[in-house]
């Protein structure tokens, strides 16, 4: 029975907390506040893993930590590097293997399947602190310093996570109302379910075949939104609503009273033309394939009505 730290207690961290204890893993969470999961095999800490010190303590002699973290999202820029900084050293110190749970906003706008191979091109602010954290742990891993890998996934689908049915659908639902999505709603886009991402992620901390490079997490075939609603709403036993795009340009009326509306608008651009995300390697190399998508609907519905 291994160390595990899991940093942050999000829908990422907590699946990947709830694996690892599942599997008699000996895991320690950490998070400002102490949350996660209640389990007798989950330890809980209360700490800011930005705290070098603190959290190389609270890793020492762990087999492997997982960055599951997510700052504010306007606050990126100024969260981001201290955090990450502080994990890289606590892998470091430790020799533990850092996993990290990444995202497709380094790519920036692609024609085309997403691969891992795909340049890391993005311009837009939230993008370039995502290359930066990449490009950090990989220099440190090929001097020798560090074991790390990456795993990134699309928009999330999945209970507690943030997305366009927590935002959109669910809350529409709710309340009997026309659902007004930022998006084109035709255009196919991939969504990844939170329990293969964290699958993923176990998967790759474990594995030295992951080490050194980032993959993708098992995501289904791409649909739109407008298929995905509907998907929804009969798996959810619900008669529905209707389902709108929202232009462009109601998110600049917004933008200048609500931060979290600035920061989307810089990446619009994934709802607004076929956003492609290919796991093909993680299926070969691993054998992961994702979730059945009707699965995944099931438990986003199943958290809504409790």
């Amino acid at each position: 029975m291994s160390l595990h730290v899991v940093v942050g207690a999000g829908p990422i961290g907590t699946k990947v907390a709830t694996l690892l204890a599942d599997q008699g893993e000996r895991v320690r969470i950490v998070t400002r506040s102490g949350s996660g999961p209640a389990r007798p095999e989950v330890e809980r800490i209360a700490a800011d893993a930005a705290d070098a010190a603190r959290l190389r303590e609270l890793t020492a002699g762990a087999a492997a930590i997982y960055n599951c973290a997510n700052p504010p999202y306007h606050r990126w820029a100024t969260d981001w590097p201290p955090l990450a900084a502080s994990m890289l050293g606590a892998a470091e110190a430790s020799g533990a293997v850092l996993a990290i749970t990444g995202n497709l906003y380094g790519y920036g706008p692609v024609r085309g399947p997403m691969t891992e191979d795909t340049p890391l091109a993005a311009t837009t602010r939230k993008g370039r602190v995502r290359i930066r954290m990449w490009q950090d742990a990989l220099a440190a891993h090929r001097a020798g310093r560090v074991r790390v890998t990456e795993v990134r996934g699309s928009d999330y689908i999945g209970a507690g996570a943030a997305s366009i049915f927590s935002a959109v659908i669910l809350p529409a639902m709710a309340k009997g109302r026309t659902a007004w999505v930022p998006a084109d709603l035709d255009a196919p886009h991939s969504f990844t379910y939170t329990g293969d991402m964290a699958r993923m992620l176990v998967t790759a901390a474990r594995d030295e075949r992951a080490w050194g490079r980032a993959w993708h997490a098992p995501t289904n075939p791409a649909l739109s939104i407008r298929d995905l609603a509907r998907r929804y709403f009969r798996v959810a036993g619900h008669p529905g609503v209707k389902v709108a795009g929202l232009p462009r340009a109601a998110l600049y009326l917004v933008a200048p009273f609500n931060p979290f509306a600035r920061e989307l608008i810089e990446m619009d651009y994934q709802f607004r033309a076929p956003f492609l995300l290919d796991s093909s390697a993680a299926t070969r190399t691993f054998g992961l394939t994702p979730t059945d998508l009707d699965a995944a609907l099931s438990e986003v519905a199943a958290a809504a009505r409790s």
